[in-house]
């Protein structure tokens, strides 16, 4: 690297460290950058190889007690002012900016590394293990700083289905022909939603390290009656005004088949909601509940007893006035 480059490059902000950085806080900054601008993690990004060329660079000469006094010294003395390198114009009339900093540091001293010599995982040797240990491939070969870059699985493919809701409660199996006329066996599990995703390993495209994986988006039929929500299932069950104004135990169905029995209070208002515990959705890890909302029912047509006993039914509450507080709440 020629001296030049170190007036020019900031390799403390490079690196994201201060100026007094310990070498300990220098070491886990390049950790931390080489690992993700690693060529190995970016294939064919020629930005991240250019970053990851500057971070090791920098921790080239700020890992390396000698360089970094020189660089600091140097980065001191230059200033940000530019230098022709064998320029006519260099300092005091006479030779460039490398001649300059030569006679500061002795002369004869011959130029810092421009190449960290790291070999062909283009990392130090103590950084071996960044990548779960082991090299990059031998010393010769294209790619950067000579690595090989490892062998990769085949790209995953994608493919969609429909499903009943009975399916998608129970769990079910599915069949996805290819255009070959292969048949892949798809296993649904039990309490899957609408828009989730299901992985078959292997069914994907081919590759050096083996095939990817077929990712399936499983689309659910919605159902007349049940609603799921989350984890839990809602239904609307109408009951009769005697039913909600008195109370009264009622059946439900479930999502077996099975039939339960809840109990609506005296009073329950149409709208209000009723939970059966555990009654919905079952699923590896959780299970939801049965969400039960109470319809009050009006009939559409009376009986002359029946009419008799709603008229007598409202003389005797004739007091009571569920609209009297409207006045008030539609106050500007």
């Amino acid at each position: 690297m020629a001296s030049q480059d170190w007036v020019d490059k900031d390799f403390y902000k490079i690196l994201g460290v201060a100026k007094d950085a310990s070498d300990a806080d220098i070491k886990k900054a390049y950790r931390k950058l080489a690992r993700k601008y690693h060529p190995d993690t970016n294939s064919g990004d020629p930005k991240a190889e250019k970053t990851f060329k500057n971070v090791s660079e920098a921790y080239s000469v700020l890992s390396s007690k000698e360089d970094r006094e020189q660089y600091d010294a140097i980065r001191a003395m230059g200033g940000g002012a530019r230098f022709s390198a064998g320029g006519s114009g260099g300092h005091n009339g006479g030779g460039g900016f490398e001649d300059v900093f030569g006679d500061i540091f002795g002369g004869g001293r011959s130029a810092p590394r421009s190449n960290p010599g790291y070999g062909g995982s283009g990392l130090p040797p103590e950084f071996a293990d960044l990548f779960g240990g082991g090299g990059f491939g031998g010393g010769g070969g294209g790619g950067f700083g000579g690595y090989q870059p490892p062998a990769t699985k085949g790209a995953d493919r994608t493919a969609s289905t429909t499903i009943s809701f009975a399916g998608s409660i129970n769990g079910t199996k599915i069949a996805l022909r290819e255009p070959n006329g292969e048949v892949i066996d798809v296993r649904i599990p039990a309490g899957i939603k609408d828009g989730q995703k299901v992985r078959v390993k292997g069914k994907g495209q081919s590759g050096a390290a083996g095939a990817g994986d077929l990712m399936v988006s499983v689309h659910v039929k919605p159902h007349d009656f049940f609603v799921r929500d989350g984890n839990n299932i809602r239904i609307h069950v109408p009951v009769t005004f005697a039913e909600a104004a008195l109370g009264a135990d009622i059946s439900v169905p479930t999502l077996t088949g099975d039939m339960v029995r809840v109990r609506v209070p005296a009073g329950t208002p149409s709208g209000r909601t009723l939970r059966v515990k555990g009654a919905g959705v079952k699923t590896s890890k959780s299970e939801g509940d049965l969400l039960v909302t109470i319809d009050v029912t009006v009939p559409q047509k009376l009986s002359k007893e029946a009419e008799e006993a709603v008229r007598a039914f409202a003389a005797a509450t004739a007091e009571s006035d569920p609209r009297a507080s409207l006045k008030n709440k539609a106050k500007l």
